[in-house]
Parts: C-alpha cells; structure tokens; sequence
C-alpha cells in the first residue's frame, strides 16, 4: 500500500479507455459534442495495460473502467479480460451509459465484474431524450433489467440538475422500492465542455437529502464505508438503498484514495487538477517500468489536499477556467 503526502492510500485507479461517447448529456458537454482526440494521442490497450501492471504493484487493488463511454471503443471485452489476471488487481468495474451494454451483461458477469454504475438521470423519456440528446432510455432500461439478473451490484448514477430532471429524484428513489439497486444523485459539476451552467449550484447535496427526507420521512442514514464518495441512506421497507455524492461541494476528499488516468493518458491525482503527469509520453519514451514507478510516486507525494486546493492551483496558471468535458477527463 502507498500513500498521498496527506497520507491517504492510494488504492483505486478510474481508467478512461476513451474520450469517444454515444449520448451529448447536457452536464457533460456541449449539444454539438466535443473534439475528440485522434487515434494516435490516445493510449493504447497495450499501453494501459502496462500502466495498469505498475501501478498494482504499487499497491492499487481496484480499477474502474470509464470513457467517454467504454463500449464504444472496440475490442473493449478482450482489454477487461486481460486486466482480470493482473496480479493484485481484486476488483474491476465498469462505469457506462448503458446504451451499447446489454450484449455484453453476460460476459461481464462471467469475468468476475463485481459492480457497474450505471448512468441514468431521469425515468422519462421525454426528459431523457433532452437531457441527453439521444432517445435511448428504453435501451438504458433493458441493460438494467439484464444486470440485476445477472447479479451484477448495480448502482445508478443521476446527476441533478436545475431545470432538467429534479422532479425526477423520488421516481428514481422509489426504483429502491423493488430493486437492489443504490440510486446515488450527484451534485452537477462544471466539467461540461463549458464550465458551470449555474451563478450558484442550487440543488446542492444538502437540499437533496432534505427533498428526499421530506417524501420519505423515515430515511435512515447509514454508517459509512471506507473511502466512500456516497452518504447512503436506506428508506424503510425498500430493498435498495440512496446515495448522495457532494461532488462540487467536494465533503469526502479527505479520506480520497482515487486517481485518474484519462484516455490520452493524463494522470489527475484529484478530478479538480489539470493533469499532474504526462503518462503517455514516459510511455512512448521508452521509460521502464521503474522511471514510471518514481514518477508515479512523486505525482502522489504532491496530492492537492482537497478539490479545492486543485482548483485553486489550476487557477493560478490557467486563470481559473474550468473547460473540460466530463468526457475527456474520464467519469
């Protein structure tokens, strides 16, 4: 195990296999989409699997594929099979949109993927279809219905925005009723392509807990898991539970045991960095293992303290601008 200069572990690594996506979410980019980067500035399989190799050495035990939306990128099965028989790897799952998922539900079970989060920020179609851009829900629903039969931990993702889907939040806390299923509701971030939509983010974490306690008085906070980004309450009766994740109010960064790796190979040691580390060319360098293992550890021995602190420092060079899609820094 190795730890950050504030002495957090540092143990799970999100992996963006691309920057590539099939929906144009509205907190997530620009209804025109993105530029994309070409083929040769992002890694490859190859390449990713090494980064994957040192860092598991280091002690990173957990890895979480993102894109983009990873099932876009080809030959996306082949890559998670290869990852399941790192040494030191214990968990691998997946982050997806679920629109190109269901075909391979089975497959992902077979390999031992032990959970999928799955985006889904509205159980309307009509406010699906605006919200991302795309008429895809009844494809969303359908991965959905194939994972819980699978057996696959499934946790749902709903990003709350003002004005688009906050009369959303108790139809998708009541999919806890019947399911087992963790329904987490985000704070909107301003990693759309655009920076923040809002003067003042109104529904922050704290006005959703109040907007689900008022419908369901009897939620129970829960005691929390380790590293844990969610607060989980669990409504009596129900079988699932909810999550709240204060991702712009940034309340867990001090128990943080994550990093990034974008699809171009950026290493972020916080969501809120410009990128601390240039993987991709240490790679292409010819850089061995161990120079990648001493960069690596230096990168962690200058971890911001919190999301604002990497903020802060971003702003010092770039004059405070968040631009980024959500898309290229990798969910």
């Amino acid at each position: 195990m190795i730890f950050d200069n504030h002495n957090r572990p540092i143990s799970y690594l999100r992996l963006a296999v691309t920057d590539r996506c099939n929906l144009r979410c509205f907190y997530c980019m620009p209804a025109e989409g993105i530029k994309y980067l070409p083929k040769q500035q992002v890694l490859s399989y190859e390449e990713m699997e090494r980064v994957v190799r040192v860092l598991a050495r280091l002690g990173v035990s957990k890895v979480r594929i993102t894109g983009g939306e990873p099932f876009v990128r080809a030959g996306l099965m082949d890559f998670l099979h290869r990852l399941s028989g790192i040494e030191g790897i214990q968990e691998l799952s997946l982050t997806t949109n679920g629109v190109l998922t269901a075909p391979h539900v089975a497959d992902l079970a077979a390999l031992g993927v032990r959970s999928v989060n799955l985006s889904l920020d509205t159980l309307d179609r009509d406010r699906f279809k605006k919200i991302t851009r795309r008429d895809e829900l009844p494809a969303v629903l359908k991965t959905l219905d194939l994972l819980l039969k699978a057996g696959i931990e499934t946790k749902i993702n709903a990003v709350v925005m003002d004005g688009q889907n906050t009369q959303d939040l108790i139809p998708l806390a009541n999919l806890t009723r019947s399911l087992p299923v963790d329904v987490r509701f985000i704070e909107e971030m301003p990693f759309n392509g655009g920076g923040s939509h809002y003067p003042v983010l109104n529904w922050t974490y704290r006005r959703i807990v109040d907007e689900l306690q008022e419908h369901f008085p009897g939620m129970q906070k829960q005691p929390g898991l380790p590293f844990s980004t969610s607060t989980t309450y669990q409504i009596p009766g129900h079988q699932g539970t909810i999550g709240v994740i204060a991702a712009f109010s940034r309340t867990f960064c001090g128990t943080c045991n994550r990093i990034r790796l974008t699809a171009q190979g950026t290493l972020k040691t916080c969501l809120y960095d410009d990128g601390v580390l240039d993987v991709r060319a240490l790679l292409r360098s010819g850089s061995s293992d161990d120079i990648l293992t001493d960069a690596f550890l230096h990168a962690f021995a200058h971890r911001p303290v919190n999301g604002f602190d990497a903020e802060q420092n971003r702003s010092l060079r770039f004059g405070g601008s968040i631009s980024e899609s959500m898309a290229t820094i990798g969910g």
